[in-house]
């Protein structure tokens, strides 16, 4: 029985897979959707096993905002130039739209759920055996609040989210907030948002380039809290001068638009 062009699409549209691999799944089924199905996944299922050790560590990062609700993610792959097509593109955004619509709690719910009733977790193997790269969900985060925005960089290799307690804040100015953290890449919030281990790490610093200066050992201590807190300036998105007006903060910024950040979130593929 001839495979036709409209059962081909039909089998593309559920698996995401090439022209030629449906055709050929369909061909091998004997027209059986179900089967058809099932070749086009144990042949990405192969491709998963094959290269479980090999690292993906390129990939598409895309997030999204939607009133109280934002959500990231990264979809990640072996190379650049899968990275960039524009089906592994429309695939990430298609897992975005359920994680936008379902608000999961993990990456692993977000995996167990469905898009056209397929397991995102098989989709995701299924085109790793087109495509012939590991492929992997990786890196989902959300934030909540009164108000949160999302901020793409171009290449879809970073994207930032904030939220706010206000409703009804400027989308703008929580926007300006997001493009911050992309550009300034701060390690927390605030000051008690910093990893107890992290202070402890800066502290040490501060102390071991004192000594090396040669300050007595009565001053090391107050020299390191000094630095430390140079620290929380230039690394806590709240105390960050603002890139659009060095002359205040974050928390300035935030302040003059009636507005308390209450959550970030950023995501990168990028080396940094």
């Amino acid at each position: 029985m001839a495979v036709t062009m409209a059962e081909i699409s039909k089998l593309r549209t559920m698996t995401g897979a090439g022209m030629m691999d449906c055709k050929n799944a369909l061909t091998e089924a004997q027209n059986d959707f179900d089967k058809a199905i099932e070749i086009i996944r144990k042949k990405g299922q192969a491709t998963a096993a094959k290269r479980s050790d090999r690292e993906a560590s390129e990939g598409c990062v895309l997030a999204a905002s939607n009133g109280g609700f934002a959500a990231v993610l990264a979809l990640k792959c072996e190379t650049d130039f899968v990275a960039k097509n524009a089906d592994f593109i429309a695939l990430t955004q298609s897992v975005l739209d359920v994680a936008m619509a379902s608000k999961p709690a993990t990456l692993e719910e977000l995996a167990a759920l469905t898009i056209n009733g397929r397991v995102i977790s098989e989709i995701i193997i299924d085109r790793s055996g087109i495509t012939g790269e590991k492929m992997e969900l990786d890196y989902y985060e959300f934030v909540q609040g009164g108000t949160t925005s999302a901020y793409i960089h171009p290449g879809n290799k970073l994207a930032t989210l904030i939220a706010v307690t206000e409703e009804g804040i400027d989308a703008q100015v929580v926007r300006d907030v997001a493009m911050q953290a992309a550009a300034m890449n701060p390690v927390a919030l605030d000051r008690a948002s910093v990893p107890a281990k992290m202070i402890e790490t800066e502290l040490e610093v501060g102390r071991e380039k004192a000594r090396e200066e040669g300050k007595p050992e009565a001053m090391l201590e107050k020299i390191a809290q000094g630095r430390l807190n140079k620290f929380y300036q230039e690394s806590t998105l709240l105390e960050q001068s603002f890139i659009k007006d060095s002359k205040i903060t974050v928390a300035d910024y935030l302040k003059s638009n009636k507005a308390t950040a209450i959550a970030f979130k950023r995501v990168t593929l990028n080396q940094e």
